[in-house]
């Protein structure tokens, strides 16, 4: 599985966290709850240095929640305070601001200290494509306002956002990596979501999901499925799915990319079950 993607837009988006970082208190850093180490740059903590940050872990609703708490438990060991969050339903949304406005509390009181009238707190939200940053940040406005669209890459420019509280945000374009070293971390950006659909095959990324599916949870895609086998290799249960609901060619041969986007589709909207692709590093 060869997975590279690196739109231009996004090196301009990586130079612009640098060069706004000075203009924020605090960093909120979204990650996808379900590949909560697959969906961070790898290169974050050098980017941000010792810029206060508030984790966040959005799409928590389709993850593991006992694998959220042991991801939120992870963070918080290493001194970042962390929250899990649906900024689809606005869940863990009122936290976050609570610990956004703690972490940036420091900062106020040094900016104060300087003679300076009192002012909103100022944060950033970065993150990779399609974790949901736009949808976040119109939860905590309380309006549509940043362009949201389910497909990554959406967001190209920078937009200050005043929001009714006591903080101010500013909205930044994802920020990807420019070369996948890890083919799993490829595989898990691409099954969620995070890279375009139109740069890897349906059928290779459908393939190892269902492998590692069948293995977390023998048995539950024979079940949602309802096939009439339970086992076998990825393949043979991808064929049996997909003649199951009758994706089929003149000729009588299954639609291989038929069925593995519909099983990708699945997974990602939660159809399949809630499940944690990463796990903390001890």
């Amino acid at each position: 599985m060869h997975i590279q993607w690196y739109p231009g837009h996004m090196a301009k988006a990586r130079k612009l966290v640098q060069q706004n970082l000075k203009l924020v208190d605090v960093v909120v850093e979204l990650l996808d709850a379900r590949i909560p180490a697959s969906s961070r740059n790898p290169d974050i903590d050098r980017i941000l240095g010792d810029k206060p940050r508030v984790v966040t872990l959005n799409k928590s609703d389709l993850a593991d929640p006992d694998k959220n708490k042991l991801w939120i438990d992870y963070f918080q060991s290493r001194g970042i305070p962390a929250v899990a969050v649906n900024a689809h339903r606005g869940t863990g949304v009122s936290r976050l601001v609570e610990l956004t406005e703690q972490q940036a509390a420091p900062e106020i009181k040094k900016y104060m200290a300087k003679g300076r009238r009192s002012r909103m707190a100022r944060c950033m939200v970065v993150g990779v494509p399609n974790v949901g940053k736009s949808m976040l940040i119109n939860r905590l406005a309380g309006k549509n306002t940043v362009r949201t669209a389910n497909r990554p890459g959406v967001t190209r420019g920078e937009q200050w956002i005043k929001l009714s509280g006591k903080l101010e945000l500013l909205d930044t374009p994802g920020i990807l990596w420019p070369k996948f070293e890890d083919p799993d971390t490829a595989f898990k950006l691409a099954a969620t979501g995070a890279i375009k659909e139109d740069i890897y095959q349906p059928e290779e990324i459908s393939d190892k999901l269902v492998c590692l599916l069948n293995e977390i949870a023998p048995g539950m895609l024979a079940k949602q499925y309802k096939l009439n086998i339970s086992d076998g290799d990825s393949w043979e249960l991808m064929a049996a799915i997909g003649a199951a609901r009758g994706f089929y060619f003149s000729g009588g041969r299954v639609d291989a990319k038929k069925t593995a986007i519909l099983i990708i589709k699945d997974f990602r909207e939660g159809r399949l079950g809630k499940y944690t692709l990463d796990l903390p590093r001890q």
